[in-house]
């Protein structure tokens, strides 16, 4: 069991991104579930992570793959029961590995007992006013009260029967939660404390800035937002994140409290970490930039300094159920993300070769940095996006709202290949349904070919882990930067520990060592290659 040193574990932690459809199908209905995530614990401890987190497991009509929750309190019968979700905790517990469950406040499901109860009061009724109904305009109301869209394509506004309209920044079946209403915010408290009760270590908050709404429900031009924007980042929403704290705090070991939130601007970014709010949030500068060593280096020092400004430790990852894999990305001329340009480079050519050469290098750049690191189930495969997905089966809210124009996410969502064995490569048993999403020819990418070849990612990822595990500068703590040309990474933490990555085109010495702890490639004599990392003993 873990230690009492480990109370700030949330500060160093390896944390491994369950996306539980996609997973493992223990029953054979073609969608994955907590009995195949526990039979797959043994693989997680060897892989050398600290902890879970999982994506949505509630139940949910699955508008948006979970996202619209109907009941906070229970788990979806396609996954399993509340009692395996509990046994699932334990587990993972007894490996050492902590748990962490998401949290969706910004919305519910348009099926949650709320929700329906505010239909069938009506207007002006105590169950509207936990949601945010308001009239039309327009001579018979037949206009939307205002003109925000939804981050979804198309309008933030569904009209019911009786005529009243409700905001949804998500899809028609994601009604927004009034959070000016205190039975909200005490309801979100309990759900809290439920799922601590239960084991759970700490929560990640999704759409976390987008709580708290501008009560006048004005209009805006998105291309020239007003300050303070309407929905996005207003200062009352700190409060709910202050309360939130004295829940995760009042526990003997305190949980943790971990944000999803996307904000251009740093320093309002930094407002949330502040000690009595969230212990940290996603990185997300880094996740989108360019595979670029000055750019790189210019998000790792701006994201060290903010949050040492808040005594916050900074999160690392690359990749998550929302955006285009790794290996696909760093193939590209393009090698950045941005949500407004998936569209525009969907179906560009990517060279797997240089993007899984380069996600390698990545992985050892991101596992070197100080703070703690997240890594989606796929990343330690180097698994590419499906882009050429059937449109029948994309299931993706965004790619049905933009009238097929946008693919969507289920390119990163598609169910693991564990083995060669079955149509599914492992994912489910034999004989089992489809897959929900269909998988490529994935058989040199399961993870059984993976294990027995030593150069392979999986392999790399567990050699990255333990080492990351063992040695006592990694994690948080303090880096330098050494002297190095503009195109490549160089930096020791404590310990005599060096990270080294080349994004140059052409190999780099190796700066004086004892000793290679790891590299992502094959050494040429003594030097890197390009697009490639080394972990070094330099005394």
């Amino acid at each position: 069991m873990f230690h009492n040193d480990d109370r700030d574990w949330w500060r160093h932690a390896a944390i491994y991104q369950v996306y539980p459809r996609s997973f493992a199908d223990a029953n054979g209905d073609g969608v994955g579930d907590l009995a195949g995530i526990r039979a797959k614990l043994g693989y997680l401890h060897a892989l050398g992570i600290n902890a879970i987190w999982f994506s949505p497991w509630y139940p949910s009509p699955m508008a948006d793959a979970g996202y619209d929750v109907a009941d906070y309190r229970d788990i979806d019968p396609s996954f399993g029961t509340l009692a395996e979700a509990e046994a699932l905790i334990a587990e993972a517990h007894a490996l050492n590995i902590r748990t962490i469950v998401d949290i969706v406040p910004n919305h519910c499901s348009d099926a949650h007992a709320w929700f329906q109860r505010a239909l069938a009061e009506g207007p002006g009724s105590p169950a509207r006013d936990l949601f945010w109904f308001r009239a039309g305009r327009g001579e018979h109301g037949e206009l939307p009260p205002n003109d925000w869209t939804s981050v979804f394509n198309g309008p933030a506004w569904t009209r019911v029967a009786d005529g009243e309209w409700y905001l949804h920044l998500f899809a028609p079946e994601q009604p927004d939660l009034n959070w000016e209403n205190p039975l909200v915010r005490a309801e979100f408290e309990d759900i809290l404390r439920f799922w601590f009760d239960r084991g759970v270590d700490g929560i990640r908050i999704d759409s976390a800035a987008m709580c708290v709404k501008d009560p006048e429900l004005a209009d805006f031009d998105p291309a020239a937002p007003p300050t303070p924007h309407p929905f996005v980042d207003r200062d009352e929403i700190h409060e709910i994140y202050r309360a939130w704290r004295v829940v995760a705090d009042s526990y003997e070991t305190p949980r943790a409290l971990i944000g999803e939130v996307w904000l251009a601007d740093i320093d309002r970014f930094a407002q949330y970490l502040r000690p009595d709010e969230m212990h940290a949030a996603f990185n997300f500068d880094f996740l989108g930039c360019p595979w670029d060593a000055k750019a790189l280096r210019h998000c790792v020092d701006a994201t060290l300094a903010s949050h040492a400004g808040v005594g916050a430790p900074s999160t690392w990852v690359l990749c998550n159920h929302d955006v285009t894999r790794t290996v696909t990305r760093y193939g590209r001329a393009e090698t950045g993300f941005e949500h407004g340009l998936r569209q525009a480079r969907h179906l560009l050519p990517s060279d797997e070769a240089v993007g899984l050469r380069r996600a390698r290098a990545a992985a050892l750049l991101t596992l070197a940095l100080p703070g703690s690191v997240y890594v989606y189930q796929g990343e330690e495969l180097g698994l590419p996006e499906v882009e050429r997905l059937p449109d029948a089966a994309r299931q993706d809210p965004i790619h049905h709202r933009s009238g097929g124009v946008d693919p969507g996410r289920d390119g990163c969502r598609v169910p693991l290949p564990w083995s060669a064995e079955g149509a599914s490569h492992g994912f489910s048993p034999d004989g089992a349904a489809p897959a929900w999403l269909p998988q490529p020819g994935w058989s040199h990418l399961t993870a059984a070919a993976q294990q027995a070849d030593p150069g392979s990612m999986l392999r790399l990822y567990q050699a990255a882990l333990a080492i990351r595990g063992s040695e006592a500068g990694l994690g948080d703590g303090p880096m330098t930067w050494l002297d190095s040309r503009e195109d490549v990474l160089a930096f020791t933490r404590p310990g005599g520990f060096t990270c080294l990555v080349n994004l140059s085109t052409d190999p780099v010495d190796l700066p004086a060592h004892t000793a290679v702890l790891l590299a992502s490639v094959d050494l040429d004599g003594g030097r890197l290659p390009p697009d490639a990392a080394a972990w070094l003993r330099t005394h």
